[in-house]
């Protein structure tokens, strides 16, 4: 952990050092509760490190992923954004494959949501648009072709509460026989709680469906998480547990840990 968690904190700094000093303030509770839209109007750079244990065939691997995920809202026109987020894993693990360790990259997740810039007269904020898997990942780690597919996000915000969901499917684009096959379903659904001064805890889980092997990861994950100020860049630091309701064989199980560090770049 010291390694990864390390490269968390100098990846970090190194976004921070780039935040104008005259960065817009806004208010705490306003930031964690735009945080808690996955299509909000807002720049950010999170990153996401998870701890989770119970792999391979005795259970004593254990493996810490580092998720690197830029949000960048595009405004098309006075009505629609185009919101791209990303997701690039950094990737550790000991004893998954007993008696050694590998670390590397997966594969990017790259998605675009159409989103309209004020929510419906019901209040449902939504944004729909294509994913792409980019087989950029290490050997071990990559399913060695592109795939793509549809994802979407509804959500609303009603007082403190903010809840909502976010699925997508993605198929395997053009590979040949010997090709990995790809055909899962991510299924998201969130609700967070924001308390005063920037405090926000959020439940949701993380159920994918590999529909080619008919088995599913379900890790149910609580959050802790509070806005402050680093060299004043807005700045959501969080932490929390995990549990795998349900994983495939050799995978993960039981407990694991999340760290959350998110920077924050209000228009």
């Amino acid at each position: 952990m010291p390694q990864t968690t390390s490269r968390l904190v100098s990846v970090a700094g190194a976004a921070a050092m780039l935040t104008p000093a005259a960065a817009v303030a806004q208010d705490a509770d306003e930031l964690a509760r735009q945080l808690a839209n996955p299509v909000a109007n807002l720049y950010s750079l999170p990153f996401q490190l998870n701890y989770d244990e119970g792999y391979g065939a005795d259970g004593g691997g254990y493996r810490y992923t580092l998720n690197i995920q830029p949000v960048i809202p595009i405004s098309l026109n006075d009505d629609w954004n185009l919101v791209s987020r990303t997701i690039v894993p950094v990737i550790s693990q000991t004893d998954v494959i007993p008696g050694s360790s590998q670390k590397g990259y997966g594969d990017i997740v790259q998605s675009l949501f159409f989103s309209p810039k004020a929510p419906t007269a019901g209040g449902l904020i939504w944004g729909v648009g294509p994913v792409f898997l980019l087989p950029t990942g290490s050997d071990e780690y990559s399913a060695d072709q592109f795939g793509a597919g549809l994802t979407a996000v509804a959500l609303k915000q009603t007082g403190p509460w903010t809840f909502g969901g976010l699925v997508n499917h993605i198929w395997d684009v053009g590979g040949g026989d010997d090709a990995t096959e790809i055909d899962a379903s991510f299924v998201q659904p969130f609700a967070t709680y924001g308390f005063k001064g920037g405090w926000s805890l959020t439940l949701n889980t993380e159920l994918t469906y590999d529909w080619t092997t008919e088995q599913a990861s379900v890790p149910i994950n609580l959050n802790l998480a509070k806005v402050t100020t680093i060299g004043g860049t807005p700045v959501s630091i969080g932490a929390g547990v995990r549990y795998w309701a349900d994983s495939p064989e050799n995978g993960p199980d039981g407990w694991g840990a999340r760290l959350t560090m998110t920077f924050m770049y209000p228009k």
